[in-house]
């Protein structure tokens, strides 16, 4: 590197990509995000490797696909060696800390089968994922759950919040008009203020903690990567004053569902349409309750940005920071008869993805949109790219964004994305009778078409043209035969290309090719394969000699 830069890497949790306003949300106010975009490039066709926090999360830590990470759901370990993006930038200086939220769940069987203590140097980025955690809260605090306990958990104590769990108790809870507690994980509370005032609420918290770990950084001096992870909007769907009621029904855009999804529905899709949260969310009146929160939490959101912006450039880091603005999946609030996010329809699968480089080389394209096909396995090559640090194609399955930043013709794309979900741990295994190993769901969107391979099952298909909003399934329809094989065939492909190989790159195997590199590998080494003879070996020998001589 030739100039210090550092990256801020802003991921939300459960954002859906249509709900901030510079996407074309009618109501929504998020005017600080919407000027980030203005100064960066907006992609439109930005998909999760997996619609759930765990491996997607993992995906983008790693820049590997869930078939190749193998941590396919939450709480399933990233198993220790490998490869993150934390181990990567390392290696080139470059301190890669997190404030908020990762999902990891440390490999202690494989820390413990190597001999790594927990509380070691390695240890402790082992269990992060790569990440310093300078402030580790993944916005689940069921009481016992982790230990120690959040530090989030303290700071509310000693603003005086006190309750055995002040999370629960204070930041996602309401009070009744007889000061009764009003559970924030009960949808019906969802239109009442949390009782925590709003700076003392998650978002701003975590917003002041990352402003906090920069101005450490300032005197550190070394390069940084900070990953500020939100914890919202993502449930229990509650948020404080004055965001609580700045949205109501009336700002509720309508559902994305037709009844015919319901009429003899694939059966994976209905098994999800059966789950508790699903049926809720198609009941009258929860989205009108519910919505107006999700909507507040990400104002808050916005508003903290504006704070963290105006911070970055009155300490002039603004032009040498890349910011990078994403989510970790979205999700579905009632459409398509579902709630959560399990499946691959676009409200769950697509996710918002802002970037902005500073540097006078992405001049060409500032405020441009791009429908480019961009995965979450894109940003650690990019990040890697942006810090100067030498390409990993046989450990990074994504590609550096920097070229579709800089306006730079780098040919073809990508043909395809592809997205994965795991789901033996669902009740919906259950329903359907489905063997562990076969509980696995695959998406490949080219675009226009998308294909979702359910092992054991018919697929499912989606005209993205025809029908953006995915309300047919073409799966079943024989007119439409041709598209499936050919974007199966492309799955297919895909899954044949994966990084199995990561301890040696292409390029050092291809630099062995020549006659020079195959006399080190054979006669250097006293390994004689294949001759006759004493004569034959000598003249192989006398060839290479030559060779090496220049002659």
């Amino acid at each position: 590197m030739t100039a210090r830069r550092n990256v801020l890497f802003i991921m939300c949790d459960q954002l859906r990509f249509d709900y901030l306003g510079v996407y074309g949300h009618p109501h929504i106010k998020t005017p600080n995000i919407d000027r980030l975009a203005a100064r960066g490039v907006r992609f439109t066709n930005a998909y999760v490797q997996s619609p759930i926090c765990g491996p997607s999360r993992m995906s983008a830590y790693t820049g590997r696909y869930m078939r190749s990470h193998g941590s396919n759901w939450n709480g399933i370990p990233l198993r220790v060696g490998e490869p993150t993006l934390g181990d990567h930038l390392r290696e080139i200086g470059v301190r890669n800390v997190l404030v908020g939220k990762t999902h990891m769940a440390p490999d202690r069987e494989g820390m413990a089968r190597l001999g790594i203590p927990a509380d070691s140097v390695i240890g402790v980025l082992q269990s992060e994922c790569g990440f310093e955690p300078y402030e580790r809260d993944d916005g689940l605090h069921p009481d016992g759950r982790y230990d120690p306990a959040p530090r989030y958990d303290g700071y509310l104590r000693e603003q005086g919040f006190a309750a055995a769990n002040p999370w629960e108790h204070w930041a996602n809870s309401a009070e009744g008009d007889d000061g009764e507690l009003l559970s924030g994980w009960l949808l019906a509370h969802a239109d009442k203020p949390a009782r925590v005032p709003d700076e003392h609420s998650e978002t701003p918290y975590m917003t002041r903690r990352a402003m906090d770990f920069i101005r450490e950084a300032e005197e550190d001096g070394r390069p940084w990567c900070l990953h500020l992870s939100y914890i919202k909007p993502h449930w229990p769907y509650i948020v404080p004053a004055p965001y609580h009621d700045m949205y109501g029904p009336e700002h509720v855009i309508p559902v994305q569902r037709a009844d015919g999804e319901r009429d003899d529905p694939h059966p994976v899709y209905k098994a999800f349409q059966d789950e508790r949260v699903s049926k809720a969310f198609s009941r009258d009146g929860v989205r009108e309750r519910v919505l107006p929160a999700y909507m507040g939490l990400i104002t808050q959101i916005d508003d903290q940005l504006g704070i963290l912006f105006r911070f970055l450039e009155e300490r002039g880091l603004a032009d040498d920071t890349l910011i990078v603005f994403t989510a970790d999946h979205g999700d579905y609030l009632g459409d398509h008869w579902l709630g959560e996010k399990q499946l691959f329809h676009d409200v769950s699968v697509k996710v918002p993805l802002i970037v902005v480089d500073p540097g006078s080389a992405a001049d060409p394209t500032r405020g441009t949109v791009s429908d480019a096909l961009v995965e979450l396995v894109d940003l650690a090559p990019t990040f890697l790219s942006y810090f100067g640090g030498v390409p990993k194609p046989h450990i990074l399955e994504g590609r550096s964004l920097l070229p579709l930043l800089h306006g730079q013709d780098s040919g073809p794309w990508r043909t395809a994305a592809f997205s994965e979900y795991d789901y033996a741990i669902d009740r919906a295994r259950l329903a359907l009778g489905t063997p562990v190993p076969d509980s696995r769901l695959y998406m490949v969107a080219d675009g226009r078409w998308k294909l979702v391979f359910a092992e054991g099952f018919r697929p499912m298909l989606f005209d993205l043209q025809a029908d953006p909003l995915e309300l047919r399934d073409l799966g079943a329809d024989p007119a439409f035969a041709d598209q499936r094989q050919r974007l199966t065939e492309e799955l297919f492909a895909w899954t044949r290309r994966a990084r199995s190989r990561i301890t040696r790159a292409d390029e050092a195997i291809a630099a062995g090719d020549d006659a020079g590199r195959a006399y080190d590998r054979t006669f250097g080494q006293g390994i004689v394969i294949g001759y006759w003879d004493e004569a034959e070996a000598d003249a192989e020998r006398d060839k290479i000699r030559r060779y090496h001589a220049g002659g």
